[in-house]
């Protein structure tokens, strides 16, 4: 079942809430809509990510930095690691062997230090392992370029059980549930609390729609 409508929760989306009624968060839409804004020199601050950096640093015509996501201090065990995101390549069943030697060796390709390093520099997306990690980093490109390695780090800062990724039955319909209530937040036309319960009201439908078209 969900449980994203804890106290903390309700905090921190009470305290966007406010934000916006001040005017000092805009809401812009979803998915990557709002990526734009900042490079354009709509807005003074963004959070999106780490995957704009490719965009900024063609596009943005004045100095810019990059910082780590900020935390509640007051909250146990924070900071933690930032939840993965991101697209998926998948493989599917009944191919032949030879098919499935040449996936393996495009994904032994795509997984290699090298490739992987040259990934990341360029796109600004997450490393997919430590080795590329190391190399970029010993390569000398954080240095030269501060702030790129705010993504990876906070990654493995600190990880928990909870904070791996998401493995989530009807993923799509539930994150197109939250945009919906969190409108209505930003709207004004809901507090933070009913927005939450909400959404987890109704995510928690599509799980059990999932787990009723799913049973083994």
């Amino acid at each position: 079942m969900m449980a994203f409508n804890t106290p903390l929760h309700v905090r921190h989306i009470e305290n966007l809430a406010n934000m916006a009624k001040n005017g000092l968060f805009v809401y812009k839409g979803r998915n990557n809509t709002p990526d734009a804004s900042f490079p354009s020199g709509e807005c003074a601050m963004f959070t999106g990510s780490s995957g704009l950096y490719s965009s900024v640093k063609v596009n943005a015509k004045f100095a810019y930095g990059m910082a780590p996501l900020p935390y509640y201090p007051d909250v146990p065990g924070a900071p933690q690691n930032t939840v993965i995101g991101g697209a998926s390549l998948w493989v599917m069943a009944k191919h032949k062997p030879e098919e499935y030697k040449g996936v393996a060796a495009f994904f032994n390709y795509l997984s290699s230090p090298e490739v992987q390093a040259a990934s990341h520099q360029r796109t600004g997306y997450l490393p997919i392992t430590t080795a590329a990690f190391k190399l970029t980093e010993a390569s000398g490109f954080y240095k030269k370029n501060p702030g790129t390695d705010v993504a990876p780090n906070q990654m493995i800062r600190k990880t928990t059980d909870k904070s791996r990724g998401i493995r989530l039955g009807n993923f799509n319909p539930i994150r197109a549930i939250i945009d919906e209530e969190m409108e209505q937040v930003w709207a004004g036309k809901k507090t933070a609390k009913e927005g939450l319960d909400a959404a987890v009201q109704r995510g928690n439908e599509q799980l059990e729609k999932f787990e009723a078209a799913n049973k083994s």
